[in-house]
Parts: C-alpha cells; structure tokens; sequence
C-alpha cells in the first residue's frame, strides 16, 4: 500500500507551502527521519523529513510550487511494493477530510491489474467519508503496522510521534524495547514463550504514554507532571517553535552597584531593608526599557503592539514540595516605583509564591522578563522567551576576576547578562542599544536613584 507524505504545518499561522528543492528522485530508497525536501512556510525554510522507509515512487508537487498544507507532495512504495504500483494506487487511498467524495473515485488500475478497487477497499473510503472517522490505516503507517503485527505490539497502546499522532516505524520499535525491559528476568529465562507473548500487551498498556522518552534497559521511577509542570512544559515549547529566538550576551562591571549597595543596606539596615542586586538590575531593565520601547511590545501577527505599562516579570523558583518549576512575579510599572518599593515587590511575591501560592493578577501582564541564577553560583546561561514578552534577561552571577580598568589589569567584579530576543519584534542593533543603556544603568547606579 503506497505511502502519501503530504505539506506539513510548521508554523501555527501556515496554511500552505512551497517545496524548493527536492534532495531526492523517483527510485531513491528513504528511511524514516531522512529529509527528502526544503519547505518554505510563511517564516523561514525548513526541512522536511519523511516518517516511514520506503523507495520514492513520485514527487507529485514540482519545485516552486505552492501546495496548501495536507496535500500530498510525494508518494513512497513500501518495501516489496513496486513504484508503478504504488502510483496506480495512490490514487484511490482516502482523501483528506472535507474533500468531495469524487476525489476518492479510484482511477484506472496499471497495466494487468483490474480497474477498480476491491469492494471492501472502495467501502472503507466511503465510510470514512461519510462518518469522518479516520480508520486505523491514516492513523498507522503500513511499514508500522505489519512490524506491529510480526512483533506482537499493541497499536492501540502506542502513542504516534508522527504527523497527526500517526504511528510509525520508530514507535513500534520503542514499544517494543519498552515492553522488553518491562518483563522480569526470571521470568524471561524460565516463562515460556507462550506466557512472554501472554504478558506483553498488558506491560505496554502500563508504560507511559510518552514512550519515546523512555530509556532501554535503565529502571526508572514514574513521577506525576503536576499541573503547573504541564503548562509551564506547554508555554516553554510552544515558545521556542514559535517564536524565533536568537541571543545577545554582555559583560557589565559591577564594581559600583556592588559598592553602592553595601552603603545602603548599611544606612538601610534599621528599617530592616535589604536591597538585592536583583532589585537593581530590575529597575536598570525597566528605565532601558522606557528608553527603548520596542523592548516593551509584543508581536501581534500583522503588527507590533508597544505597551504604555512597564512590567517587569521576575522568575521566582519554586521548592521541591511545592511541585518545583517556575512562576513569574510581576513588578507594575516598575520604571516608576523607587529600589526600595522594588525590593519590597520582589521579596513579597518571592514569599507568597513559595508558600501561599500567587494570584493570577500578580503573575500577569508582564511586558519583560528576568531569570537570574546568580544567587546559585551560575555565571552565564540562556533563558526562553516568556509569551507575549519579545525579550528575557538571564543574568549570571556577580564573580570577582581579573579585568582590565583604565588600561590596567586589576581585581573586579563582572557579571554576564544574555538577552533571549524575538527577531520579529527585536533586531541585532536594537538589542545592543539597550544592552548600552542597561550597562550605564547598571555601571553608573547612582541614576537609579532618581
């Protein structure tokens, strides 16, 4: 049965694609995950990778032309199938949903062959149209199905990595292994093979959904994704496929916040106000941000929206027992509140969240964001863009190090900071203006008191 590899969505907003070029011909043999062709989508080209084997029977959508998404660009001969078979019948496999029912009137047979489909073929495409109820043949691949079939695997248990969930080749082989590892050893050396076959479907429907994460032959210890963990998994993904990330890196001297902020906690000591160096690079974020306003927007489809609140999001870690993970406090208008209002914010909505939990009002409307490891002793990383923000600082540790001031090698403390930037909203010259202004802020922290 011939295998139909149709335009994929690759973008949330794609509707429709174009192949530009072609890595491989009719008569080329293909294995799952090689890439067969360049795509480009309404954002950038991406490569397209095929989800089963097979020999490439035809390249049905030319170079530069421009399919809707779902349609069929190329049709694969399964293995013993020949390419002029699997073109004939191509033809009467179902349509995609919502197509007229003539598209599934199957087309003359090759030369031989009869010039119909067979009766139950030809009833199935009609149910499937007439209920839309995708049968099991759009939900599996053939090459799948036969190895599910050959190594007792229980399609119903598997959960499909291919497109639209479908089952392939490397699904199959995953259940397998899983299923393998599952099984005692002493029951694999004294069971039959009779009781082994016996127990497999049931080891399957135990193990997770999310087989592919599983490691063959390593024993683990199933942990519950608590809610939270779930969406936080869901933004951070849908974060980096969707919104081109890049990144821009700077050093700051921190000798003067450092040394301000010593003087102050000092004078500040008796009303039991402790500034962080957090509370400073908060306020030097969200007065850069005031100065360069397209670090304050968020990318709306067909326009750029520059928000008039400055909201300053911070990345609050949770503990163990409360699930782990993160949560984002949010400072409001954080260019106009002083470093000691700041502080006062930060260290509130740090204790809530790690106790009482916080309110959805505290956790939204942030126009920016900040995760700072510092405090753990991590002296550079990079962090992923919080929707809708078009940029998040990730800012390391303040470590004291050889550095060079005024021509002369001294003792200094230096801290990196990289910007995670959305390239629809943020472009390279517009990050490096505002990593200027942040590093006057933050290398002359006597303007933050004003």
């Amino acid at each position: 049965m011939p295998i139909n590899v149709t335009m994929p969505r690759l973008s949330d907003t794609m509707e429709q694609g174009t192949v530009v070029k072609w890595h491989v011909k009719v008569g080329d043999k293909v294995a799952s995950g090689q890439v067969i062709a360049d795509i480009e989508t309404d954002k950038a080209t991406m490569e397209q990778a095929v989800f089963d084997e097979g020999i490439i029977a035809k390249l049905v959508c030319p170079e530069g032309k421009q399919v809707k998404v779902g349609e069929v660009i190329a049709v694969l001969a399964e293995d013993g199938e020949s390419v002029t078979d699997a073109v004939s019948a191509s033809a009467v496999a179902p349509a995609p949903r919502g197509a007229a029912s003539a598209s599934a009137a199957p087309a003359p047979a090759a030369s031989g062959a009869s010039g119909t489909a067979p009766a139950a073929e030809r009833t199935i495409v009609a149910d499937v149209h007439a209920t839309d109820i995708t049968d099991e043949r759009t939900r599996v691949s053939p090459l799948a199905r036969r190895m599910a079939s050959e190594m007792g695997v229980e399609l119903s248990q598997i959960k499909g990595s291919g497109p639209s969930g479908r089952v392939v080749k490397r699904d199959v082989l995953l259940a397998a292994e899983n299923r393998s590892a599952a099984v005692p050893a002493t029951r694999t050396a004294q069971g039959s093979a009779q009781e082994l076959v016996a127990a497999m479907p049931s080891m399957a429907s135990a193990a997770s959904p999310s087989v592919g994460a599983l490691v063959h032959g390593a024993q683990s210890i199933e942990v519950p994704v608590s809610n939270m963990r779930g969406i936080i998994a869901k933004r951070l993904v849908e974060s980096k496929q969707q919104i081109p990330h890049y990144q821009v890196t700077m050093k700051f001297s921190m000798d003067a916040v450092l040394a301000l902020r010593g003087s102050l906690n000092e004078q500040l000591a008796s009303m039991e106000v402790k500034l962080s160096v957090n509370d400073f690079i908060v306020r030097a974020c969200a007065l850069a941000m005031a100065k360069n306003p397209f670090f304050n927007a968020s990318w709306a489809g067909d326009r750029i929206l520059l928000h008039q609140q400055v909201n300053v999001g911070v990345a609050i870690a949770l503990p163990e027992e409360k699930g782990g993970g993160l949560v984002v406090g949010v400072v409001k208008d954080a260019n106009l509140k002083s470093l000691r209002q700041i502080s006062g914010e930060i260290r509130s909505l740090g204790e809530k969240a790690r106790t009482k939990g916080l309110s959805m009002d505290e956790m939204s409307g942030a126009t920016f964001t900040i995760s700072n490891l510092g405090m753990f002793g991590v002296d550079n990383f990079t962090a992923i863009i919080n929707p809708p923000n078009s940029a998040i600082l990730a800012c390391g540790a303040a470590l004291e190090q050889p550095v060079v001031r005024n021509h002369q090698l001294v003792v200094g403390w230096e801290m990196a900071a990289t910007l995670s930037l959305d390239h629809r909203v943020i472009d390279g010259a517009m990050a490096s203006k505002y990593l200027q202004s942040l590093k006057q802020f933050v290398e002359g922290p006597t303007m933050l008191l004003v």
